[in-house]
């Protein structure tokens, strides 16, 4: 029996997806093995991967001056590509929301000193809150703006860019680490530059990396890094100068055709707020037994941390939830408490049975 999984990531994946690879495992629509057996460059894995494109262009409404990539290495990597690719001997802005957006700047600072810039950061307020645009100091002349739109760890999300302020800067690109919240709502692909994301959340298994890339910043990548590393040899070569990670992508195709069939990505927003305000709306009706600390305009939809009154409580919330068959509640260990991941996956039913049980809980320890 399958339980709710509340897992940060790997995540839960639907149960129709995982019901159709198990279908498909030995023998793909006939073909007398499975899409992990297959050539990447074979006849009938090049028409999945062109399906898979296909229909990621359809939910997103990614024009054709965007590349999309399919990468490996997890945004980890994507923290050092990223800059290798683009910074083209320029400086970047970066706003520190959160462990993620931290990790990135860390990570640029490594390979290019002060050429990588935090332009802002909310770590006075314990990264509860998003940067108050105030406190920036950008430059118009940057090569990109870099922020993490969904921190995983922490549960700050950026709904509007209107919330960045004046870091929103004509002709500064934005990139965007949308490795937890990606597909959750519609957004504007055009008004980003570049937006990358670990596929272990909302698209698919791990092992896969998804780039979104405006084609006029591909090609500015110096000639030091491995071929391996730069935008434009994978674009050039679709996403396979060498192996791919086929099956991940694979799988990651038939999340992007589960969510076209629940109605694309307006549907699945419509779901994913109501997730979000039943299990805030526990949290903050709990007469403080449970605490959300996070700015309620950067609440995020994915991950909701929160704390249990007596710290005392916490093994046996995890305990007796594990029992309940509530999957993965136990917090990061940089934050502590709980942490509720309630990806697109996680359907409304799993929401309401974990809400259940903290009411439950409540009551018999409140």
């Amino acid at each position: 029996m399958r339980h709710w999984n509340f897992a940060a990531g790997p995540a839960t994946i639907p149960l129709a997806v995982l019901e159709q690879v198990r279908e498909e495992l030995p023998d793909w629509h006939g073909a007398g093995c499975g899409v992990m057996e297959m050539s990447h460059r074979g006849k009938i894995y090049t028409g999945i991967y062109e399906q898979v494109v296909a229909d990621l262009r359809k939910l997103m409404d990614i024009p054709e001056d965007y590349a999309i990539l399919f990468l490996q290495g997890g945004a980890t990597l994507q923290f050092s590509q990223i800059p290798m690719n683009i910074l083209d001997g320029g400086s970047a802005d970066y706003l520190t929301t959160g462990a993620w957006s931290e990790k990135a700047v860390k990570a640029g600072q490594r390979l290019y000193g002060d050429a990588i810039r935090e332009a802002g950061t909310s770590a006075a307020s314990a990264f509860t809150r998003l940067v108050d645009p105030a406190t920036m100091t950008l430059n118009p002349k940057a090569k990109y703006l870099h922020f993490c739109s969904n921190e995983t760890i922490g549960g700050v999300e950026v709904f509007d860019l209107k919330q960045l302020g004046g870091a929103v800067q004509k002709d500064v690109p934005l990139v965007a680490d949308m490795s937890s919240n990606i597909l959750s709502r519609p957004i504007n692909v055009r008004d980003y530059g570049l937006i990358y994301a670990g596929a272990q959340k909302n698209i698919g298994p791990a092992g896969v990396t998804l780039v979104i890339v405006r084609k006029d910043l591909l090609g500015k990548a110096s000639k030091a890094i491995p071929a391996l590393m730069d935008y434009a040899e994978q674009e050039k070569n679709t996403s396979m100068l060498n192996t791919p990670p086929t099956f991940g992508i694979y799988m990651s195709g038939l999340v992007f055709q589960w969510l076209l069939k629940q109605g694309g990505l307006p549907a699945i927003a419509k779901i994913n707020e109501a997730k979000a305000e039943l299990l805030y709306k526990t949290i903050d009706g709990s007469g403080g037994f449970y605490t959300n600390n996070i700015a309620t305009d950067c609440r995020s939809w994915m991950n909701v941390p929160f704390t249990l009154k007596d710290k005392a409580l916490d093994p046996i919330f995890l305990e007796e939830s594990d029992k309940a068959g509530l999957l993965a509640l136990k917090g990061h260990k940089l934050v502590g408490g709980m942490r509720a991941s309630i990806y697109n996956a996680m359907p409304l039913a799993g929401v309401q049975a974990l809400v259940a049980f903290m009411n439950d809980f409540m009551r018999r320890h409140g």
